[in-house]
C-alpha cells in the first residue's frame, strides 16, 4: 500500500522494535531493515526519514557496525540515537571516543529549545543515558543541541542538511519528553502528515484481499488467541464462507479454552466462516514425547500445525492460502527484520516447515505491533473481552511448561493458571495488567503437607506491564491477592507443593518462560 514511511535501520540495540512503534504512535508507518541493507534498495522505499538506531559496539572500531556516507547526502532527514549519533559523527569527520565517566540511568539534559527537534521540550528535561563512548567533537557543519554535567554533546544538528544526533534514547519512557521529540522528527522536520491509521489499514486490507484471493479458498490458522482471531475476523470481512477455519486444538491450551474458541467462530457463532475443530491433543503429546529444549518444542509444534492444516485442506478440496496472525515482533524476533539477535522462532515464523502445500501464505497483520492488532480487532466489530483476552503464545502451554510436556502436566499448569486468572479478576487488576499467567517450572522440591512429606513441582507466576511488549517490568501485585492464589493452588492443584512470583523484567528476561 502506498503510505508513509520512516525507516529504521538496525545496529543491533537493544530497542530496535521500541523506536518503530514509538514512530508508530506519530500515525507515521515505520519499518525495520538491518543496517547490512543496500543502500539503493533503502533509496528506492522512498523514505521520509531515517532513523539510526542504538547498537553494542563502539563505532571506530575495527569491524564495528557501519553506515556509507552516502546516507547523509539522500537529501532525508536521519536522526542518530546513541550509536546511531555516535556513528553520525564518526562517519562525518566528528571524533568519537572513550568518555571518562559513563553514563547511565535517568540524567538531566539541558536542550536548546530553538532547535525544531525540541520544540515544545522543557529546556531542563530528564533523558534516559546509556553509554560508554561520547562524542567528543562534532561533525562538521553540526552544532551542539543539548548537553549533559558529564556529556558535552547529548545532541547535535546540521539544520541544513536535516541531520540530528541524540546521544540518549527518547524511545523509552524513561526520557520523559522522548515521544515529543520523536514527534518533532518524523512529523516536523520529516513532514509526515501522520496517516497511518487503524480504520485505513482495515479497509485497504480488505480490499487487498479481496483482490489478492480472487475466487480462491482460504485456509485459517486459527488458535482462538487475538493475533489469528482478528486475522480470521479480517479475511472473514474480506471473502465471508471462501474462508475455512481449522482450529487445532494441540492439548497446550488454557482450561476449556477449545469449547470457548467454538463458541466464538462455530456454528453458532455470528461469522461468516466455515469452522472446523480438529482434536489432536494425543498426536501432540506423542510428538513431544521426552523433548526438553525450548526451540525444538517449538519447532515441533510449528511442523505439526501445519501437517494438521494439509490433511483438513485434503478434505475440503483445493486450498489456494493459507492465513496466518503472524505480527511484527514475531517477524523481528524471528531474525528476519533489523539486526538484532533471534531471540526465539516463532511458530508463525521460523518454526515453518520447508515443504508447505499451499499456493501462498497471508501474514495480514504482518506489519502490526499487539496494541495495533487490537484497534483493528475493535475497528473489525469483535467484542472487546476477545480483544483485550490475554496474549497467548502460539505453541500454547508447551512453553509454560519447562522440559518434557505431559498431560499430567498441562492439567497442573492449566488448573493453577485458571486459578490464577480467576483471583485476578476478583481482585479488579485483569485490565490494568498487560499479562499474567501461570507456568511449570522443572523443578520438584520437598514440602509438608497434612504432616506428610512430599516432593512436588513448583508453579511460577508471572504479571508484567508493557505498552509494547518489547521491554516489560513485573507488576507489584498486592501481597493478599498472591497470598490467596498461592492458597488456592497449593490447596486445588495435584502434584504442587510450592508457588513461587517471577520479579524478573524484559530485559534481561522474556515475557514467557521459553
Amino acid at each position: 500500500m502506498d503510505k508513509e514511511l520512516v525507516v529504521v535501520i538496525d545496529f543491533g540495540g537493544q530497542y530496535n522494535q521500541l523506536v518503530a512503534r514509538r514512530v508508530r504512535e506519530c500515525n507515521v508507518y515505520c519499518e525495520i531493515y538491518s543496517y547490512k541493507t543496500d543502500l539503493a534498495k533503502i533509496k528506492a522505499m522512498n523514505p521520509k526519514g531515517i532513523i539510526l538506531t542504538g547498537g553494542p559496539s563502539s563505532c571506530y572500531e575495527e569491524g564495528a557496525a557501519s553506515c556509507s556516507p552516502e546516507l547523509f547526502d539522500l537529501g532525508i532527514p536521519v536522526l542518530g540515537l546513541c550509536y546511531g549519533a555516535q556513528l553520525m559523527a564518526h562517519v562525518l569527520g566528528g571524533k568519537v571516543a572513550k568518555a571518562a565517566v559513563r553514563e547511565y540511568g535517568k540524567t538531566e539534559v539541558d536542550v536548546d529549545t530553538s532547535s525544531e527537534l525540541f520544540t515544545g521540550v522543557t529546556p531542563h528535561t530528564i533523558c534516559w543515558m546509556s553509554h560508554f563512548d561520547y562524542i567528543a567533537e562534532t561533525a562538521p557543519g553540526f552544532k551542539t543541541i543539548a548537553f549533559t554535567a558529564d556529556c558535552p554533546v547529548a545532541a547535535a544538528e546540521c539544520k541544513e542538511k536535516k541531520l540530528y544526533s541524540i546521544q540518549f534514547h527518547p524511545e523509552v519512557l524513561h526520557t520523559a519528553e522522548g515521544s515529543k521529540m520523536l514527534y518533532n522528527f518524523v512529523r516536523n522536520i520529516c513532514g509526515c502528515c501522520g496517516d497511518w491509521r487503524m480504520d485505513s489499514f482495515v479497509e485497504e486490507n480488505i480490499q487487498a484481499i479481496r483482490e489478492k484471493v480472487g475466487g480462491g479458498k482460504v485456509l485459517c490458522a486459527l488458535s482462538g488467541g487475538v493475533d489469528s482471531s482478528v486475522a480470521a475476523v479480517l479475511l472473514s470481512k474480506a471473502v465471508g464462507n471462501q474462508l475455512t477455519c481449522v482450529f487445532v486444538d494441540h492439548g497446550l491450551l488454557r482450561k476449556k479454552e477449545g469449547d470457548e474458541v467454538e463458541a466464538v467462530f462455530g456454528s453458532n457463532g455470528s461469522y461468516d466462516l466455515n469452522f472446523i475443530r480438529v482434536n489432536a491433543q494425543e498426536r501432540f503429546y506423542a510428538k513431544l514425547k521426552g523433548v526438553e529444549e525450548p526451540e525444538k518444542k517449538r519447532k515441533i509444534i510449528g511442523e505439526e500445525f501445519i501437517r494438521v492444516f494439509e490433511e483438513e485442506a485434503q478434505k475440503i478440496g483445493t486450498v489456494d492460502f493459507l492465513v496466518q496472525g503472524t505480527i511484527y515482533p514475531d517477524v523481528v524476533e524471528s531474525g528476519l527484520g533489523g539486526e538484532s539477535a533471534v531471540i526465539k522462532s516463532h511458530h508463525n515464523v521460523g518454526g515453518l516447515p520447508d515443504y508447505v502445500d499451499f499456493k501462498e501464505i497471508i501474514e495480514p497483520l504482518r506489519s502490526l505491533f499487539k496494541d495495533e492488532v487490537r484497534k483493528v480487532g475493535l475497528e473489525l466489530g469483535i467484542p472487546e473481552h476477545l480483544v483485550f483476552r490475554q496474549p497467548f503464545p502460539g505453541p500454547g502451554l508447551g512453553v509454560r511448561i519447562v522440559g518434557e510436556v505431559t498431560a499430567e502436566k498441562v492439567k497442573i499448569v492449566q488448573d493453577a493458571d485458571a486459578i490464577y486468572r480467576e483471583e485476578i479478576s476478583n481482585a479488579g487488576l485483569d485490565r490494568d495488567i498487560n499479562q499474567y499467567f501461570a507456568a511449570l517450572t522443572n523443578m520438584r522440591s520437598v514440602g509438608v503437607m497434612g504432616d506428610e512429606r512430599t516432593y512436588d513441582y513448583a508453579v511460577a507466576l508471572r504479571a508484567v506491564n508493557t505498552v509494547d511488549f518489547m521491554t516489560a517490568e513485573a507488576a507489584a501485585l498486592p501481597w493478599e491477592v498472591l497470598q490467596k492464589v498461592t492458597s488456592r493452588i497449593i490447596n486445588e492443584v495435584s502434584h504442587v507443593n510450592r508457588v513461587l512470583y517471577d520479579v524478573t523484567s524484559k530485559p534481561p528476561g522474556t515475557i514467557e518462560f521459553e
